[in-house]
């Protein structure tokens, strides 16, 4: 239970993974009272019917069972959504985080396409803000793919980078990975399975280069830590995933001591490895400029920030980013959006719920927004230590106190914590709070020694909240 849950007027603390199911749900109840916006759907949407025939199928019951809810709570939020003008919602990240990511997201996304909520100002739904600002950033004058003159170089996913840095070569994999250059990011901390990623940082044979602002899990293992600038020290263009503004981001002093913004870094290192293309003498000032060829630069640079120009109701009358401008719910490659169960739950996967009984996410420490914050000793001051959330009856039924030294584990690792007995989270369900530096854990771990590399169904995203464990006193 959240602080923005505390200040709802109701909170629906669904299990781990099961947001498409009460999406399913709240379309069965639109459906069978009426609450459709029938005149939005015939001009808007496109492919109605197999979503219905599905819909049809889950009952608020079926979808209470699956979710961990009440039957009359998934009815009363139908009511409640289909009856409130103008009706939001908001999506974030956290949802995503699990095997059928992907298709919850698509299945809420048509909830306001139901409803026709897009024809009132405030209604619609938004999870992020970033896809307005495509039209505004030229991302191939940035990533200059033209240099690759038709190659085609392998990606690592860093969600699988735990398995990926231990791979031997292979004609599937292709070469062993070498070399390792981490910016911008602490995989070691970060990334699922941290077991494996240390493992594969600790390489002998791999190079390893950091640009960092502090001495992170990461950087411990690099072989060379190259200072990088913070955001007080160079200059950049912003755009958002919360609001329709870009930014620009003037240094507000001189980089300190030997630290140099990444940009420089890679500037020096082209003209070390001999590559003549203009592009590697740009400037940041012009890679910014580049970015942003359809502004103004100059107000930008005086005023501080440009407001895309964008309709008060975007989708009011359709114009969605299709090839016909009307939601596809059939879409190419992917199909109609479907319910798919977590990985691990105690539904989906028995067996191992016997060993591992206890769903587990892993949301970010509250005065964390990211890993690099960990390094603040204030912010660190006021979190305390590492926390593992039980509620009261999990924490009884297996002995253990508020305060007390516990250890979480699965399969594919252990971490020691201290508990938090109380009412943030919901019975069976484990909040391993997270982020924390593995440095900084009572046995020199954090919670992501316990998620998985396991991906999601669109996307090839993380799937951290996908994840059970048990948790015994240390």
């Amino acid at each position: 239970r959240t602080e923005t849950a505390d200040k709802g007027h109701e909170h629906l603390a669904l299990l781990p993974g099961t947001d498409g199911a009460l999406a399913r749900g709240l379309m069965h109840e639109l459906i069978v009272n009426g609450w459709l916006d029938e005149d939005y759907i015939a001009r808007h949407v496109d492919g109605f019917a197999p979503l219905r025939a599905k819909a049809l199928a889950w009952t608020p019951e079926r979808a209470a069972t699956e979710c961990g809810l009440s039957a009359e709570q998934v009815r009363s939020l139908a009511r409640d959504y289909a009856t409130t003008r103008p009706a939001a919602i908001r999506l974030n990240y956290g949802m995503q985080r699990c095997q059928g990511g992907g298709n919850a997201v698509r299945l809420i996304a048509m909830l306001p396409c139901l409803t026709g909520a897009w024809r009132q100002r405030g209604g619609g739904l938004l999870l992020s803000a970033s896809h307005w600002f495509r039209g505004a950033v030229d991302g191939a004058a940035l990533q200059r793919p033209d240099l690759l003159a038709g190659r085609r170089p392998r990606t690592i996913n860093m969600s699988t980078i735990g398995d990926d840095l231990l791979r031997d070569a292979s004609s599937a994999f292709g070469p062993k990975i070498e070399a390792v250059v981490v910016y911008n990011s602490n995989p070691v901390a970060v990334a699922p399975e941290s077991g494996k990623v240390v493992a594969g940082f600790r390489r002998e044979d791999l190079f390893t280069v950091v640009l960092e602002h502090f001495l992170t899990d990461t950087a411990d293992h690099a072989d060379y830590v190259l200072p990088a600038t913070t955001q007080l020290e160079h200059l950049d263009v912003h755009t958002s995933y919360g609001h329709t503004y870009v930014l620009i981001n003037h240094p507000a002093v001189p980089p300190l001591g030997q630290a140099k913004p990444n940009t420089q870094i890679f500037r020096e290192l082209a003209q070390r490895l001999g590559y003549t293309d203009p592009c590697f003498a740009d400037t940041d000032e012009q890679l910014a400029r580049q970015a942003v060829p359809t502004l103004d630069f100059d107000l930008l640079s005086s005023r501080g920030w440009i407001k895309l120009p964008l309709p008060e109701l975007p989708f009011a009358d359709g114009g969605f980013h299709t090839p016909n401008g009307k939601v596809t719910v059939d879409a190419p490659g992917m199909g109609v959006p479907d319910y798919l169960p977590p990985y691990e739950s105690v539904a989906s996967a028995p067996a191992l719920a016997q060993r591992y009984p206890l769903a587990m996410i892993s949301p970010p420490a509250r005065n964390f927004l990211n890993s690099t914050f960990v390094n603040v000793k204030s912010l660190r001051s006021i979190e305390g230590e590492p926390l593992v959330e039980l509620h009261a009856d999990d924490a009884t039924a297996r002995g253990i106190t508020d305060g007390a030294m516990v250890r979480v584990f699965n399969d594919r690792g252990s971490y020691l914590c201290k508990a938090s007995v109380g009412g943030r989270a919901r019975a069976g369900v484990v909040n391993g709070l997270g982020v924390w530096w593995r440095k900084l854990g009572a046995a020199g771990t954090n919670v992501n020694e316990l998620t998985s590399q396991r991906l999601t169904d669109i996307g090839r995203a993380p799937t951290f909240y996908d994840c059970l464990v048990e948790v015994a006193p240390a």
